[in-house]
Parts: C-alpha cells; structure tokens; sequence
C-alpha cells in the first residue's frame, strides 16, 4: 500500500506539494497547544512567552486564506512573510530556552534541566519547509533533498529531545531508551542516505526505520499518558502540566511522515 501511494506521489505533479501544504498549516495549528500546554508550566510568567501561541493560532488561518486567493503575488508575499516570522521565532525561542539556565551555567545538568532548547526550532524547521514548498516545484529533485534534509533535521533535534528529557529521570525505565535508540537509527539513515543518495534499496530501509519510528510515537504517547493518569496529584490539570509530557512521543509519527513525504519523492 505504502509503495502504492508513493508512486501516486511520484507521477502526480503538485499532490506533494498540496499534502507538504496540509502538514505545515496542521503542525502550526497543534503547536498552539503544545506551547499552552508548556507555558502554563510557569503560568506565562514572560509576556512574550504568549507571542508563539498566538502565532500558531494566526498562522494556519492565514495560510488556510491563500489557498483561494487567485491574486499569486499576495499569495506569495503571505506564504513566505509566515514562513520568515516563524523562522525567526525559532531561533528567538530556542536562545530564550537557553537563557533561562544554560547562558547562567554552562553545565551539561543545567542544559538536561532547563527548558527544552530544541523546541522551538519546530517553527524554524516549518517556516524553512513553508519556503522550499513555495518556492521549488515537487517535480524538482531539489523539492525532495530540501524536505528529507529538513527532516533529517528534525530527527537530530528529536534524538537531543529524548535523549534530555529522559536523563531527568536518570532513564528510570528501561523503555526510556527505545526512542533515543529508534531515534538515532533515523539520523543514521538520513546520513547513509546523503552520503550515498544513488544507492538502491535505501528506500526500503527507509520505510523500514520511519514504520518502526511511527508505532513508537503512537505507544509513547500512551505510555506517557498512562503515566501521567497514574501521578498522585489533586487535579488532573496538574497532572498533564508537571507530568511527562504528553504530545512529545507524537514527534516520532509526525517527523515520520514527513520523512515518507520527502522520501517518496526522492530519485
């Protein structure tokens, strides 16, 4: 079925494109409840802690508006004045994370306890992949190299992510260390890949390590999940809040599909 669908992505002009499209505007949309759920950590205790939120809220409305205008010029100009504002609001974001313990330190605890650096570049990666979507047609092999190094990308910040955030606990279960190991087999891939982008059956490798890397996703967010119903806490708010992360695992499957869009395209 996979191979099916890959090859409709192949010979349909604009499909990848249109599909990129719909991966951006829903992963912009949920990152407004992932940073409403992050920031209430500290009740907002920053103002422009709300800037990403209301972004997020803003930007798939936007986005979901250019696809029926006829007017190509302000299509453009809307796509990649979105794309620019979240590429900036990454890097801004990611050197705040680091200011709020790390810049203070300079110690691998203060990087393991201080809020998650590489988050933010979520919108980066977005907003880049925003303007290799308007700017390249996925006819051009160039579509593809840009997508499948974005997600690679995405992995390296996914692998630090697991990695960080399980170090907290001291890897206190033993499946703690399967996402930083499936994880690691992505970025190891999208390396083979790029250092031998003409080898045949690499492909299949692919689906292989992103199928694998998709399940994973699915059953960390219901462990995490499972975990957080089991904290002996008050309220249930609080829970979701202090508790391990909910969405996090949900970045295995997300990335993945990314990976299967680039890939798909790949030749």
């Amino acid at each position: 079925m996979l191979q099916r669908f890959g090859q409709k992505l192949r010979n349909n002009s604009g499909f990848a494109a249109t599909l990129l499209d719909v991966y951006i505007l829903l992963n912009l949309g949920f990152l407004a409840l992932d940073v409403f759920i992050a920031h209430s950590v500290n009740a907002f205790a920053h103002r422009v802690e709300w800037i990403p939120f209301y972004f997020s809220l803003a930007a798939p409305v936007v986005l979901a508006l250019t696809i029926f205008t006829e007017k190509q010029n302000l299509r453009k100009f809307c796509r990649l004045g979105i794309a620019g504002c979240a590429i900036c609001l990454g890097i801004a974001g990611m050197l705040f994370h680091l200011s709020s313990a790390f810049f203070a330190d300079l110690t691998l605890k203060s990087l393991v306890y201080t809020a998650p650096f590489v988050a933010p570049l979520a919108y980066t990666g977005l907003g880049m992949l925003l303007v290799t979507n308007q700017m390249i047609p996925d006819t051009d092999r160039q579509w593809a190299q840009w997508v499948v190094f974005l997600s690679g990308c995405g992995w390296c910040g996914n692998f630090l992510l697991s990695a960080l955030d399980h170090a907290q606990n001291g890897f206190f279960d033993a499946t703690e260390w399967i996402p930083v190991i499936t994880s690691a087999l992505a970025v190891g891939y999208f390396i083979t890949l790029y250092c031998q982008p003409d080898q045949a059956g690499l492909s299949k490798y692919g689906i292989a390590v992103f199928g694998v890397n998709f399940f994973v996703g699915i059953a960390g967010f219901f462990l995490h999940l499972l975990a957080d119903l089991h904290l002996p806490s008050a309220e249930d708010t609080e829970k979701f809040l202090y508790g391990a992360p909910v969405f996090a695992p949900l970045l295995f499957s997300d990335l993945s599909v990314l990976a299967f869009l680039g890939l798909s395209k790949w030749r």
